[in-house]
């Protein structure tokens, strides 16, 4: 017999703890970076979420779309504004940020996912308040921080067997109100207010690194905290750190950081001994030892 066939058929053996283990269980993956912008990747993507529903995972998929909202910023002669390194978000550009967003992107990815033989539903933050935000700071304008979240929309989506695609616009406190929200910290709130199993970011980097350079495949609040105050976690891994510590604080059982570029990633992650990217946690054991 062929031994890629012998091999698959071993991963798909070895898998079975796994499976069981997230039979039934929240996901929340935050979906961004090159990958969107490849269509190829973006199919990969697509394909390991239906597989995770297919084989009883109720993932929710939230994504953002910075590089999209540029071009389109470019095309309409908006300036980009950026202070602290944050997007400084007037009437005009928060207008473009949602037809982006909940238009073009978010619908990319719900066709994707159909392409690939799954049902999703493509949602924003706005649809049935399910995030209400007040300004995260003043400066920045219309730049949200979730302070209500109503999720039940989404337990409908998964009792019907229907992946969500979630959009990280939110509505406001007054009326007619639009917020940009992060994308880490609107996934981070939804996983909060869904108590999920696990927050997955994938990014463009391989994980959270120590001081020598090395991947930590394996963290603490409290490491997590050290590290940034050390100054080892720094730069743009300091947003993804702080939504994790916060999203642990309001009930995710896990968050892992990991590189949405390598194949499989989610699935690697979930569904192996030996995981992707860093993972964070308080006490909670895997099923075997994590291994590097």
């Amino acid at each position: 017999m062929n031994r890629d066939w012998i091999a698959t058929a071993r991963t798909l053996s070895e898998a079975l703890p796994y499976l069981q283990r997230y039979a039934g269980s929240i996901v929340v993956v935050k979906f961004g970076g090159n990958a969107m912008g490849d269509e190829e990747a973006m199919a990969d993507f697509a394909r390991d979420v239906v597989l995770m529903r297919q084989v009883g995972v109720n993932p929710v998929v939230v994504h953002g779309g910075g590089p999209m909202i540029n071009d389109l910023l470019g095309k309409l002669g908006i300036e980009s504004k950026f202070l602290r390194g944050k997007r400084v978000t007037d009437k005009a550009t928060v207008e473009v940020v949602e037809m982006v967003l909940t238009g073009l992107v978010n619908k990319r990815i719900v066709q994707a996912i159909m392409d690939e033989g799954g049902r999703a539903v493509g949602l924003s933050g706005k649809d049935d308040d399910m995030m209400v935000c007040v300004a995260d700071d003043p400066e920045l304008g219309f730049v949200g921080k979730p302070v209500e979240m109503n999720v039940q929309v989404l337990r409908d989506l998964f009792a019907a067997g229907i992946i969500p695609v979630v959009a990280p616009v939110a509505t406001g406190m007054g009326p007619n109100e639009t917020f940009n929200v992060n994308g880490d910290t609107a996934a981070g709130a939804i996983a909060g207010a869904l108590q999920a199993d696990r927050l997955l970011l994938l990014t463009d980097v391989s994980g959270v690194k120590n001081a020598a350079g090395d991947i930590v495949t394996a963290m603490t609040p409290g490491e997590v905290e050290e590290m940034i105050a050390s100054g080892v976690i720094a730069g743009g891994m300091i947003p993804k750190a702080e939504t994790a510590l916060k999203a642990l604080e309001e009930g995710v059982r896990a968050v892992v950081i990991l590189d949405g570029r390598v194949p499989n990633a989610c699935l690697l992650e979930l569904f192996t001994e030996h995981g992707a990217g860093s993972l964070i946690r308080s006490t909670e054991p895997r099923v075997k030892p994590r291994v590097k």
